[in-house]
C-alpha cells in the first residue's frame, strides 16, 4: 500500500496521528505530515487504512501501485489487462465519496450565494403581476 497526503486540504483534525502516530506525526500547529515515502509496510496497513478512512478532510490519498512494482501484500490475481503506469495514480473517488450533504455548506458563503435566485429570476418575477 502507498498513500500520499495533501498538507493543503489537513485541517489539523490529527486523527491520523491518533490511529497512525509513526506515519503522521503533528507538527508545531498540530498539522499532520508524512512521515517517509507513503509506502506502507503490511503490519501498519489497519491503522493508516483506519487514518485513511476517518480524515474528515480526505487529505490522505491512496495511491495505486505500479504494474511493475513489487506489492507489500499478496495480491488477488486478476484477468483484466491494464496498460502498466509508470507512477503512482490516485484511485478514483466514487460519487458517495465526493458528494456533499447540503448539511455541511449550510451557512458556507459560497452555498449561501449558490442558494440565491439569478438576477434574470428576480426581474420575472417582479414582472409577474401580482394577486
Amino acid at each position: 500500500m502507498k498513500i500520499r497526503l495533501d498538507r493543503t486540504m489537513c485541517d489539523g483534525f490529527g486523527i491520523c496521528a491518533k490511529h497512525a502516530p509513526a506515519h503522521f506525526p503533528l507538527d508545531d500547529w498540530g498539522y499532520a505530515s508524512l512521515e517517509g515515502d507513503g509506502v506502507i509496510a503490511p503490519e501498519d496497513r489497519d491503522g493508516v487504512l483506519r487514518a485513511l478512512l476517518d480524515c474528515p478532510v480526505h487529505a490522505i490519498i491512496a495511491m495505486r501501485e505500479p504494474e511493475n512494482a513489487t506489492p507489500t501484500e499478496p495480491a488477488a490475481v486478476s484477468t483484466a489487462q491494464s496498460e502498466p503506469t509508470a507512477q503512482s495514480e490516485p484511485i478514483a473517488q466514487s460519487e458517495a465519496d465526493t458528494a456533499t450533504p447540503e448539511s455541511a455548506t449550510a451557512g458556507h458563503p459560497a452555498a449561501d450565494a449558490a442558494a440565491q435566485p439569478s438576477a434574470a429570476t428576480v426581474r420575472a418575477r417582479a414582472e409577474q403581476p401580482t394577486r
